[in-house]
């Protein structure tokens, strides 16, 4: 590629069972030049399918699907370690499906009725490798579902035995919902050194985004829901 030619756009697959919807979004995200919509499925085994046919950059993903649910079907996806993240679509009275989403390992969540501009921008951040669910939102979740949590001695915390004590206190801290400059302010360093602890708890943890830091942080017991 050329200086100053454009990136390529980001490849987006809708996955919802309702075809009115899957419209909305394709009129919703068709007028952005940097997005590109490559094909929409009715259910969740026909998105896995053409996840590993078609190598979309960003999914999103409906949670209740006929043959196959949201969760099941992101699990699928992520279990064939194929390019493609998973932004999971829902709604108030599905909430508890959203955990288990989550630790299924999507990069985050969005409600169906978002603006259509956060739609577009939570697309482009998960794309971009980062997660869009607001750890605030999360840990409300992480809170009212615990018990779909595993119990924290089948997670040992042994796994974060890796970690400096630095580290350690800076996971606990976004496991509560805080910010990168929250953070900073909290434990009295600056925001870039938070944001370097962030990508070493990351690294070491082999963890894709800070929403599943936040998940392993609750399953290892080293925050507690309410806590």
């Amino acid at each position: 590629m050329t200086d100053g030619a454009a990136p390529r756009p980001v490849r987006v697959l809708l996955a919802d069972d309702q075809p009115l919807l899957r419209t909305g979004f394709r009129m919703v995200l068709g007028v952005e030049d940097d997005l590109d919509i490559v094909g929409e499925a009715g259910d969740g085994v026909e998105a896995v399918e053409l996840s590993r046919r078609l190598l979309p950059d960003v999914v999103l993903m409906d949670i209740r699907m006929p043959r196959m649910d949201g969760v099941a079907a992101t699990r699928a996806i992520v279990d064939a370690r194929l390019p493609v993240r998973v932004l999971v679509l829902t709604t108030f009275e599905l909430d508890e499906y959203v955990v288990g989403a989550l630790r299924a390992g999507a990069s985050g969540f969005l409600a169906k009725d978002v603006p259509a501009e956060d739609l577009v921008t939570a697309i482009r951040t998960v794309a971009a490798g980062e997660a869009v669910v607001a750890p605030r939102i999360l840990r409300r979740l992480l809170d009212r579902f615990a018990e779909v949590l595993p119990d924290p001695v089948t997670a040992p915390p042994r796994v974060l035995d890796t970690l400096t004590e630095r580290e350690r206190e800076v996971l606990v801290q976004v496991a509560r919902g805080l910010s990168n400059a929250e953070i900073a302010r909290e434990l009295s360093v600056s925001e870039t050194t938070v944001k370097t602890h962030v990508g070493h708890v990351l690294t070491k943890l082999r963890l894709r985004d800070r929403v599943q830091a936040v998940v392993l942080a609750y399953e290892t017991g080293l925050v507690r829901p309410g806590k």
